[in-house]
């Protein structure tokens, strides 16, 4: 899928898609949940959360 039809699906721009690839941008988690959606998998498949180091 590109990326211009990604970002249609999902109600973003290219650039806001770029941003969240490239770690530069935390999606809403509403725009979370539609790309774990346009995907058909589960938000955990697309994104994670880096889980604290407890020492």
């Amino acid at each position: 899928m590109k990326q211009a039809d990604l970002a249609a699906a999902i109600g973003v721009t290219r650039q806001t898609l770029i941003a969240i690839e490239q770690g530069r941008y935390s999606p809403s988690l509403e725009v979370a949940f539609r790309i774990a959606r346009v995907f058909g998998v589960p938000l955990e498949e697309v994104f994670q959360y880096p889980e604290e180091e407890t020492t």
